[in-house]
């Protein structure tokens, strides 16, 4: 007898005893990286196939939203494939500072595992030897008896790597040197199938593809030439787009094409190459396979949420995954597979823009910042050097100063005061009073010790105010603001109930959901089962 899950709505989780449907062959995993849930609503109207036919016939969850400060792509992964929160899962930021090396470090970087490369030379060191907590995949490897197989596929490899955990059987991003590649962490070589899609499908093919609007110039909202876009080099600030300007598949052509259509629609098309080749979804046990598609990031980071150019990668993308879907209905069938979507993190709408519309905006300048820090403890406290790093909100003082400042209140109020007095800045919080203040009922504070993870994180903790980033390219991610934490969680496939459901939910719960759905446990998660807890169709 098999247990029977089905998903409904009213809060309801029917569970029969009854013969019925068996586990899902196959899970998905669709992260749209910097996808806001907004967009949904501002330009999901003229998408008719893959993202239509998910929010229309799958649960979507329209109050979904991170509960931390750290709306970044590492902590985003890693929340959805393990079910746990960055306190747990230990995945903080994109990069911290190492206190043991002294250096900064990336979330997956793993100086004891050796690059394997699909093609010319792979540099980039990277394992989820970081990530403190275990994955869909991890689990399902586990309770299988290895029979599981677990395929993750991104442009990024601490998106790929933090979706697909410790054991993976292929994993593969794009290196830095612009050639696909894995590493030791996963396997011993190059993975064979792996190999000869990459050798028939060169990303040097696009090199004089152009991209250009999918969809009528007319319906695009705002302006092409938005203010304060930087786009990649080569490129104008208006549509065409084109992939070669003049030399060829350099380097500069590789960044563009990451941030294009084109790295989106490369990796669905690899997905249903190698549900073929592994043959994913045809054994006995669930299989799986998380993708990780970086473009709209890329392209959002450049050009701002409110561009031509987001709305149309989402356009494109929606044409992507309905052919993915379309193929999984061919070869599996549309009830031996369930798919997951959702977003790591949304974006800030480019400050400049803000600001020709009257709102408090700006650019907070992190160098600044930092050597007036200098300058004060230098005076305070007579140290030529206290400050380790000011990255991404994290301050790391270097060895003894945070106790030396604790030990003298007023100089550590002093400094309190300077960070707060800087312009874009809303909150500071020291690391050994955040159990105190979001206890208190700090909301903020709750925000932010979700987020910290006390060998990784800063020993003083920065909050800018809304619609302020730190500098760089036109607009960024990483607050506590609805803007960054608000995504986008639809459900669809087998066992689903379709709806539009408005209880809030959490990415965290995508992991212990897939894991009910599929007859497998993810014990000890911060998300919980969606199925209990929808409470109304809107």
């Amino acid at each position: 007898m098999s247990l029977l899950l089905i998903l409904l709505p009213f809060g309801c989780v029917s569970v029969s005893q009854q013969i019925g449907p068996p586990a899902p062959k196959l899970l998905v995993v669709l992260v749209v990286d910097q996808m806001r849930t907004d967009y949904v609503e501002r330009y999901g109207h003229h998408w008719t196939a893959g993202l239509r036919r998910l929010f229309d016939d799958g649960a979507w969850f329209k109050e979904t939203a991170y509960p931390y400060r750290s709306t970044v792509t590492c902590a985003g992964h890693a929340t959805i494939s393990t079910g746990r929160l960055p306190s747990a899962h230990g995945m903080i930021q994109n990069c911290w500072w190492d206190r043991a090396t002294a250096q900064l470090t990336t979330c997956t970087t793993d100086d004891t595992v050796t690059p394997i490369a699909y093609g010319d030379i792979a540099r980039e060191q990277h394992s989820a030897r970081t990530l403190r907590q275990l994955t869909i995949g991890d689990r399902l490897r586990e309770q299988s008896g290895g029979t599981s197989t677990v395929v993750s596929l991104s442009i990024k490899p601490r998106s790929a790597i933090t979706l697909a955990g410790q054991h993976g059987q292929s994993v593969v991003w794009l290196d830095a040197t612009n050639t696909w590649a894995t590493s030791t962490a996963f396997a011993d070589a190059p993975v064979p199938a792996v190999g000869r899609y990459i050798d028939q499908h060169p990303i040097e093919s696009d090199v004089d593809r152009v991209w250009t609007r999918l969809l009528p110039r007319d319906v695009y909202r705002h302006d092409d030439d938005g203010h304060g876009e930087t786009p990649p080099q080569g490129w104008t600030r208006t549509f065409p787009h084109p992939m070669d300007v003049g030399s060829g598949a350099d380097g500069p052509f590789f960044e563009r094409w990451r941030a294009s259509p084109l790295s989106d629609t490369y990796l669905t098309e690899m997905a249903t190459a190698l549900v073929d080749t592994f043959e994913l979804g045809s054994r006995e046990a669930t299989d799986y396979i998380p993708l990780g598609l970086s473009a709209t990031d890329l392209v959002g980071h450049q050009f701002g949420p409110d561009s031509h150019e987001v709305q149309d990668v989402l356009a494109h993308l929606d044409v992507s995954i309905g052919r993915f879907l379309a193929a999984l209905d061919t070869r599996l069938g549309p009830d031996n597979y369930v798919v997951a979507l959702s977003s790591n993190h949304g974006v800030a709408p480019i400050p400049e823009r803000m600001l020709s519309e009257g709102a408090d905006a700006g650019r907070f300048r992190r160098r600044k910042l930092r050597a007036a820090l200098e300058t004060h403890l230098k005076r305070q406290l007579g140290r030529e050097r206290s400050i380790s790093a000011l990255t991404n909100g994290d301050l790391y003082f270097e060895p003894g100063v945070y106790a030396a400042l604790r030990d003298q209140p007023a100089v550590l109020e002093s400094t309190l005061d300077l960070i707060r007095t800087t312009p874009g800045v809303a909150h500071v919080y020291r690391s050994d009073k955040l159990n105190s203040r979001a206890d208190a009922g700090d909301a903020m504070a709750r925000a932010v010790k979700l987020s910290y993870f006390e060998e990784r994180s800063g020993d003083l903790i920065i909050v800018l105010k809304p619609h302020w980033i730190a500098e760089g390219l036109a607009t960024t991610h990483g607050s506590p603001y609805d803007y960054d934490t608000r995504v986008p969680l639809v459900l669809f496939g087998a066992g689903v109930s379709p709806g539009t459901y408005s209880t809030a939910a959490t990415p965290a719960d995508i992991a212990p959901t897939l894991a009910k759905l599929s007859g497998f446990s993810m014990p000890g998660t911060d998300g919980r089962v969606m199925g209990r807890r929808w409470s109304s169709v809107v």
